[in-house]
């Protein structure tokens, strides 16, 4: 069954910004650019920080940390020191509020 939990409502993110919730756990940014909105775990792969308050650069985040840089939209890493991807979270827009589906988090 999908399970789609509600985050924040469309039109409180300018774009550029995001907000991190935990859900079930997990710390779960969510990022709109251009309009879009993107979900990603927050944490980096590289040593298990957070990765939210990096730099964005397009549709790409580059950790405050060490410079990692992973896609939004797929959560795949794009640069070293990091070799593992972010787990990429599935975003829809329902009656104005921005949900992600928690279904991979169990």
């Amino acid at each position: 069954m999908v399970n789609w939990v509600n985050v924040v409502s469309e039109a409180s993110l300018a774009n550029g910004e995001h907000v991190v919730v935990n859900i079930d756990g997990i710390n779960v940014a969510v990022f709109k650019i251009n309009g879009t909105f993107y979900a990603i775990e927050d944490v980096c792969p590289h040593d298990g920080t957070e990765i939210a308050t990096g730099s964005l650069d397009g549709t790409e985040i580059i950790c405050p940390r060490h410079g990692a840089k992973f896609c939004l939209k797929s959560g795949t890493v794009k640069s070293a020191p990091a070799y593992e991807n972010i787990m990429s979270i599935p975003v829809r827009i329902y009656n104005g509020m921005v949900q992600v589906n928690d279904d991979d988090f169990n």
